[in-house]
Parts: structure tokens; sequence; C-alpha cells
């Protein structure tokens, strides 16, 4: 594991800059949110997930493309500046977040799995603390504890054990989840967001390809009719909205949002793609959330708001200073 010094942008913003920015990641987490109950059913049909993330990955790079050709092209050098951090971005925040998550979830229950994996806020509010040695606002650990809280109710872990290697590589999911939003946050007129998204997804694509193509991960991708919301439709639609819809718009989108209100903020809206997720499974899997998942996403949307008073504080730096640690998929 290695350690890189990076820049966590605030909120510059003021009005009708910040606003956007919100929706904008908003409508990323909607749009990631949509890939479970998706692919859930290609998973039970016979899928690998191998050949599901291969698939995914590959025609959401193939779509955001032209973006990495443009820069590549406008920029004498792009590559020699940039390479490290595209790459570094595809190896957590595209591969090892996926990779890590569904190998903790082979080990001890889903919801654990995903509780983890969303400490990744937490971890960036951390991580600049013990870097810059100021500790957050009373709005920003109020608005942690109110979020996690929320997060533990939505996700239901009533029952559930640990695993102590599911553990660990839940831990790295959430590194690399945190990692996805503090790389993100280095994305500008240098670093165009969507050639950033362009990039990581091809470097995740390509390494996919080998742990698929080297027998590391299985490949599996059986002719079958799955249903979503009552109609019988062949496995490889919802494939494709996961690749050209949930994937693409969820990398493009959010890489655009968190410059504009900052990798802490963002990391926290991204939370609310946990209470879409449950809204999709509700509406395609026929999978109802019970009442106490309503009160946890309240929490969460409280929380949100708290960590956007703080953001709004005339007294805040504009930039801080983090070491994250970045975990390479293996």
């Amino acid at each position: 594991m290695t350690t890189s010094s990076v820049t966590l942008p605030r909120p510059t913003h003021r009005g009708s800059g910040a606003v956007t920015g919100l929706a904008i990641a908003v409508a990323s987490a909607l749009a990631f949110s949509s890939s479970g109950p998706f692919v859930k059913p290609l998973l039970d049909g016979g899928w690998s997930l191998g050949t599901v993330l291969l698939v995914r990955m590959s025609v959401a790079a193939l779509l955001l493309s032209p973006a990495l050709v443009v820069a590549i092209r406008r920029q004498r050098g792009f590559l020699r500046r940039h390479g490290l951090l595209i790459v570094s971005f595809g190896l957590t925040a595209v591969a090892g977040c996926q990779l890590f998550y569904f190998a903790a979830m082979q080990r001890m229950p889903v919801a654990v799995a995903l509780l983890i994996q969303y400490i990744a806020p937490v971890l960036i509010v951390i991580a600049v603390w013990v870097r810059t040695r100021r500790a957050p606002s009373k709005a920003v650990l109020i608005g942690s504890v109110v979020a996690m809280t929320g997060l533990v109710l939505v996700v239901d872990i009533s029952g559930a054990r640990f695993d102590l290697l599911g553990t660990v590589f839940a831990l790295c999911a959430a590194v690399c989840a945190a990692a996805y939003f503090v790389i993100a946050g280095r994305a500008g007129d240098d670093l165009p967001p969507l050639a950033l998204a362009a990039g990581g997804l091809i470097v995740g694509a390509l390494l996919m390809g080998i742990l698929v193509a080297t027998g590391i991960l299985p490949f599996a991708a059986p002719s079958i009719t799955v249903s979503l919301a009552g109609l019988q439709v062949p496995g490889i639609l919802p494939l494709l909205w996961v690749g050209a819809v949930a994937t693409t718009l969820g990398y493009a989108l959010g890489v655009i949002a968190v410059p504009l209100i900052g990798s802490r903020l963002a990391s926290f809206v991204g939370l609310s793609e946990v209470l879409f997720a449950l809204g999709f499974a509700w509406l395609l899997l026929g999978e109802t959330p019970a009442p106490i998942q309503f009160a946890g996403g309240a929490l969460i949307l409280v929380g949100v708001v708290l960590v956007r008073l703080d953001a709004g504080s005339p007294a805040e730096p504009k930039t801080e200073t983090a070491s994250i640690p970045v975990v390479p998929a293996p």
C-alpha cells in the first residue's frame, strides 16, 4: 500500500454553481444505484461476476473514450503528466472498489460489506483531520455520525456476523471508494473530468480482461431471460443498461460533480446511492423496504445537510491536503 499527498478541493463556488454540483452528484448516485438491481438477475441466471464487470467497464470505456482522445490531442504530454493519476483511478475507483467489495461479499453478509464500504466519507474526514491537525467542525462530526447511523438502519445488519478477511476486503473497498472522490477532486482544466473517467475505465477494463483471460476470474455468459418489473427481457439488455447508463453516467457525472462541491461533501452525497438502490430494488425486483430503512434514509439526508452547512461556511479554507492510502487492485 502506498500513500500519496493529494489536494482535496473544497467548494469554491457559491449559489447556482454549488447547487448545480449537488444536482450532478445526486444524478451520479442515481445512475450508479441502478447497477445492483439490474445485475442481480444476471448473476442469479449463471453469469459470472468477472464477465459482468468486464462488459460494464468495457462498454463505459468505449462510450467515454472520445473525451480521452480529445484531451491527448489537445495537450502535448498529457499522458506523461496525468498517466499515473489515471492509472491510480482505474485501479482503485474503477476496478479495486468493485473487486474488493464482491470479494468481501463472498465471505460475509452483503449488508455488512456494504456498510463497511460506505464508511469512505468518514475516512476522508479522518484523513484530513490527521493531515492538517485541524479538527472538523461540529457540523461535520455530527453529520458524519448521523449519516452513518442512518446507513446502519438502511442496510439492516441485524443478526449478521463478521469475518476477519471479509472485513479487510471491505475496508480496502472503502479506501478505494475514498480514492474515487479524492482523485476526482484533482480534475479540472488541465485534467478534464471525462478524460479522467475514460482513462480509469479503460485501465479497469484491461485489468478485468487480464483476470478473466487468465482464469483468475471465471468467464460465464449464458443466454438467459431475466424478469424485471414483471417483464421478461433478454439478459443482454440489463447488462447494456448497466454499462451504457449506470456505469457511464455514474462515473461521468461523478467526476464532474466532485470538483464543483469538494471531495468531502461529494462523498456524503454519494451515500444517497444506497437509498436509490432500495428504490430500484423495490420497483424492479419487488423487494419492499422496511419502515426502519425509510427512517435510515431520512437520517442520511440530515447528515448530508449538516456537512453541506459546514461546506458553505465563509471561514472554511478553500483547499485541504490529505494523504490517502491508495491500495492497488490485486
